[in-house]
């Protein structure tokens, strides 16, 4: 049975913890406990990119959360329509790994436009035999 799961938080740096909470909780209640230590890191990453470039002045952002018996889907709906990109941060820099953490635990991940503005940051999280969503 396919579960479904939203919450707005408002562009600020404690959102992004309360973001790891409701994902932890939801997980939690769904009893899909497998990779919730690597779900919950890629929601703290890409909550912290809408809180520092996903949203407008007065513009919060979205953490959609779908579970299926094979995949868990995470979204994160913010209000700018520039895509991020993964980069390579020299080992000096102190910040600029979120995508890449994003891509190296999550099974799939990209963007998707959001209609009428902005854009939307997946990742998929396979369960034990099953596929991403």
């Amino acid at each position: 049975m396919a579960k479904t799961t939203q919450r707005f938080f408002e562009a600020r740096p404690g959102s992004v913890s309360q973001a790891r909470s409701f994902t932890t909780e939801a997980l939690d209640d769904w009893k899909l406990t497998d990779r919730v230590q690597d779900i919950r890191l890629c929601v703290s990453e890409l909550a912290t990119n809408a809180v520092l470039h996903g949203t407008v002045p007065g513009r919060g952002f979205l953490v959609k959360l779908d579970a299926e018996e094979e995949a868990v889907r995470v979204e994160v709906h913010d209000s700018r329509s520039q895509w991020p990109e993964a980069r390579n941060a020299a080992d000096t820099d102190t910040s600029g790994r979120g995508l890449i953490l994003v891509d190296a635990l999550a099974d799939g991940w990209g963007v998707q436009d959001r209609t009428p503005s902005g854009k939307i940051v997946w990742c998929s999280f396979k369960a034990a035999g099953g596929t991403t969503a």
